[in-house]
């Protein structure tokens, strides 16, 4: 019986052992048939949690590198870069002693912090005390730190001479720059475009207005690449080229813009005006040849920016004055109510009870309406409106093209504005009084004058080109927008303006140039208070202008300058200030345009000991010199160039009158200029750097008195 049941226990067991075996086997074969399952699935479908495998690998070894387009680069009217890109360098230092690659220390080394402190200071804008303060913080888990905005934007040849030290720690970060080699060069109309998330873009002028054409399209790089990065051999590369923005081609002769811009600083130094306008346009084509404003900034370095966002040309409108009357005469004769020969009593005139003053109240008698042009007569322009009635004057106003936009494109343009209910307004707008203008609008109206008859739209641009593909996208000829006066007209206008320089009765004198026949009409406008409700008051509260044209008899260039409140005329008048910059300039154009050359102009040197300051600086302007004079006093008492040499066009000569002397704006100054004036004061200056003068240690307009030495740095 016990055997019996030990077989039967036995029996069980090795049944048990072959259905566990069994079971064993089911499971193994489901697990295995599971994973054959899943391996042909993923095999066939190559996707595991919704997710594709095939991707997921292609993208485990792909790599994607993009290229940047570059941006559209603006040009001058001799194809000469005056906006382009560059790249420019952030410095940082790492401090931290936990970074280490590859057994290599990556940190400044307290040993190097005195040497990396003089080579950065050396270099940068910061001072010595300053980087060793930021290399030695109290924090001392800092892991790296920067310079602030010394150690921003800089060029790759401060950062080459940096690398030059080969100082472990310093280290550098590209980013994508615009770079403006000018500086200060025609600021507000050039723009300027800034790196926003890596991206360049044009926030004003032409940088902003052809924004989307100048930013280009960045291009990309596909291909396979082992653990390493390295591309695998036989690999296929994918590319898509970047396609560069398109390159914008402008009218500014380069070499008159940059006299301009120095003749410009060089008056607001002097005559210290609040506000400043000028641009020489073509007189055929409408081109604008040069053009800036003060207050400006220096486009590459953004000194001054702050003072000065608006585009003054175009954004501020402005009661023109007297050389409003160029457009009054120039109705009357077309519509046939100037009579040559017809008289008026000047001096004042009432116009329902409302009296119209001429700027010299006694009058000069019973005078010629072409008398009262050259003697910029108010009544004389009153009686012109009264004549030709407020609809016909008004309707002139608009075909001169007043009143609305010239579309330039820039940002922000104004249409200007007039007050015309009544009559006595009516008749102050024919000598530029209740109607506000544009420096553009005037410059546009002016061209019917010097075109015979017709009127041309001012323009900055003369093409856009693919730079991809080399065709031209855009081309900017000459545009007519209107047929305002008849060209016998525009001839006896051309006539009068003439008179107004050279006639004894004219007010127009100091505009004279020496070879060349010039024709102007000049202003003095009154400003709007700040409630709109009447006009300041002050000899100097006044908008001085002048438009001028030449050769006179068949015009070329069209100047038009503006300068607002200035505070001193320092010895002579509005004319002689205004003809600090046009003389000089218009000379140069002329002569360019004539086949000389402006910068081989020689001017021999007199001496001016002794003689009348005023006198001498504009003979000498007019010579097209840059004439520095020091001292309160209208005597000259030395002069930086000896008697019997010669100065070319364009160089500077320094007088030194009596009174009291204050130190001058040096900025834009050569280093030959600043020995020069330490010779004639007797003051060491202490030059660094190279280039031209960007900062000095004595502000413009302090006391010299006592001044032993000054410090001047170059860039």
């Amino acid at each position: 019986m016990i055997k019996k049941n030990g077989r039967e226990t036995k029996k069980r067991r090795q049944q048990n052992r072959k259905r566990f075996g069994r079971w064993i086997f089911f499971s193994v074969a489901i697990i295995f048939a599971m994973f054959i399952g899943r391996f042909f699935y993923i095999a066939v479908f190559q996707s595991v949690d919704h997710v594709n495998l095939k991707k997921s690998v292609a993208k485990l070894y792909a790599s994607k590198t993009e290229i940047k387009a570059q941006r559209g680069t603006i040009y001058d009217a001799d194809n000469q870069p005056i906006a382009e890109d560059t790249s420019t360098y952030t410095i940082y230092i790492v401090l931290s002693k936990t970074a280490v690659a590859f057994g290599k220390r990556e940190y400044l080394a307290d040993k190097d912090k005195d040497k990396a402190a003089k080579v950065l200071s050396k270099n940068l804008s910061i001072s010595y005390d300053q980087v060793k303060k930021v290399l030695n913080p109290e924090n001392q888990d800092t892991y790296q730190v920067e310079l602030g905005t010394a150690g921003k934007n800089i060029s790759l040849e401060t950062k080459n001479k940096i690398e030059a030290a080969n100082i472990k720690g310093i280290n550098f970060t590209e980013s994508q720059a615009r770079l403006y080699p000018n500086g200060t060069f025609a600021s507000q109309l050039i723009g300027i475009a800034e790196n926003n998330n890596g991206k360049m873009v044009g926030v004003m002028g032409l940088e902003s207005q052809y924004n989307k054409l100048l930013t280009g399209v960045n291009g990309v790089k596909k291909f396979e690449k082992d653990i390493k990065g390295t591309p695998i051999p036989g690999s296929k590369i994918k590319s898509r080229k970047a396609k560069n923005g398109d390159n914008v081609y402008t009218t500014l002769d380069s070499r008159l813009q940059t006299y301009l811009e120095t003749l410009m600083s060089q008056a607001q130094s002097t005559y210290h005006v609040k506000e400043m306008n000028a641009v020489l346009m073509n007189a055929k084509t409408g081109a604008i040849v040069a053009a800036t404003q003060r207050p400006t900034f220096n486009a590459q370095t953004k000194v001054g920016l702050s003072d000065m966002w608006r585009n003054t040309l175009v954004e501020d409108s402005f009661e023109p004055g007297s050389t409003m009357k160029i457009l009054t005469m120039a109705a009357a004769i077309n519509s046939g109510n100037y009579n040559a020969n017809a008289t008026y009593k000047s001096g004042t005139y009432k116009i329902n009870g409302q009296t119209v003053s001429d700027w010299y109240p006694s009058g000069w008698g019973d005078i010629t309406y072409r008398d009262a042009f050259i003697r910029s007569s108010n009544v004389g322009m009153a009686h012109l409106e009264q004549t030709m009635g407020a609809k016909k004057w008004l309707n002139y106003i608009k075909r001169f093209g007043l009143l609305k936009s010239t579309n330039s494109g820039l940002s922000n343009e104004v249409k200007g504005s007039i007050e015309y209910k009544y009559p006595i307004e009516q008749a102050n707008t024919a000598y530029g009084q209740g109607i506000t203008v544009t420096v553009f609008q005037m410059l546009q109206a002016f061209s019917a004058v010097t075109n015979n008859g017709k009127m041309v739209k001012p323009q900055l641009v003369r093409k856009i080109v693919n730079p991809n593909n080399g065709k031209t996208v855009y081309k900017f000829n000459k545009k007519v927008v209107g047929h305002p006066i008849k060209s016998s007209t525009a001839k006896k206008v051309l006539s009068m303006m003439q008179d107004v320089v050279y006639n004894q009765n004219g007010t127009g004198s100091a505009f004279k140039i020496d070879g060349y026949r010039i024709g102007v009409k000049t202003g003095t406008a009154q400003i709007s208070n700040s409630t709109g409700t009447g006009y300041l008051k002050g000899e100097m509260n006044y908008i001085f202008s002048v438009a001028g044209v030449a050769p006179a008899n068949n015009p070329k260039y069209i100047l038009y300058i503006t300068m607002k409140q200035p505070t001193t005329f320092a010895g002579g008048t509005s004319g002689q200030m205004l003809a600090s910059v046009f003389n000089p300039l218009l000379k140069r154009a002329l002569d360019e345009n004539s086949g000389q050359t402006a910068s081989n102009t020689q001017v021999a040197i007199k001496n001016y000991v002794g003689k009348n300051a005023t006198s001498v600086k504009t003979k000498l302007r007019n010579n097209g010199l840059l004439v520095t004079a020091i001292g309160s006093g209208n005597k000259i008492m030395a002069q930086s160039e000896t008697t019997g040499s010669t100065s070319l066009s364009g160089e500077r000569i320094i007088l030194i009158t009596n009174g009291e002397k204050v130190m001058p704006d040096l900025t834009g100054w050569s280093r030959g200029d600043v020995v020069k004036l330490g010779k004639l004061l007797g003051i060491t200056f202490n030059i660094e750097g190279s280039g031209y003068v960007s900062e000095q240690s004595l502000a413009a307009n302090k006391s010299l008195d006592g001044i032993t030495d000054i410090t001047v740095k170059l860039k």
